[in-house]
């Protein structure tokens, strides 16, 4: 077995692998980081108001989710921090909502799920880091346990510093996460595939360029 095909068996993240940690220098990094971070701003663009929650539907979790895996836990992290900080600066990168772009969309019904994502991708990352991204099953735990974590926190934003309706945590959970969560459960099914299927690709070519030397 070559040493390129033994990398594959390792743990480690994605991005470290395709590029290779020698060559991984501080420009790669950051690019690798702004695609995701632009990423999440387009996909706040695809939201979807509701007239029974204050919190639309959107796509941000799953991208956040995938970036982690995708980055590591530091590199994901940063990309949602640089998020979040471009928000803050009043630049239009979160999702419709009346409440105007900038710090004040943080103090909103919608804070917590935002202020969350760097802390979930950092999760996420931390369990592919170890692995987790490789194995389907693993992978919905590791998907599965960052968007608990943005669930958790956007819930208890809702039912302790906000107070879209009457009802503290019960109607947090009716607002902010029973709405949502049958149609995310399909989404973390679909997006836990997608780190194991491109490792499974790489795991391919490495082995078919390793047979094909003399």
């Amino acid at each position: 077995m070559s040493v390129r095909t033994a990398r594959f068996e390792a743990p480690g993240t994605l991005l470290n692998t395709v590029v290779g940690t020698a060559t991984l220098d501080r420009g790669m990094r950051l690019f690798a980081t702004l695609v995701v971070t632009g990423l999440t701003v387009l996909a706040a663009q695809v939201s979807i108001p509701l007239p029974f929650t204050p919190v639309p539907f959107t796509l941000q979790p799953m991208v956040v989710l995938l970036g982690g895996a995708a980055l590591g836990p530091r590199l994901g992290m940063l990309s949602q921090v640089l998020y979040i900080a471009l928000g803050i600066a009043g630049f239009p990168v979160f999702a419709v909502s009346p409440l105007p772009q900038g710090v004040l969309r943080l103090l909103g019904p919608t804070g917590g799920y935002l202020m969350s994502y760097p802390f979930a991708a950092y999760l996420t990352g931390a369990l592919a880091e170890r692995g987790f991204d490789r194995n389907y099953r693993t992978s919905v735990l590791a998907m599965g346990a960052g968007l608990a974590l943005i669930f958790a926190c956007g819930i208890a934003w809702l039912a302790w510093f906000t107070r879209p309706v009457p009802g503290g945590l019960d109607a947090a959970l009716r607002t902010g996460l029973y709405p949502f969560l049958p149609a995310d459960i399909v989404k973390i099914c679909l997006a836990a595939g997608v780190m194991p299927s491109i490792w499974a690709l790489l795991g391919r070519r490495s082995s078919f360029s390793g047979d094909s030397r003399p």
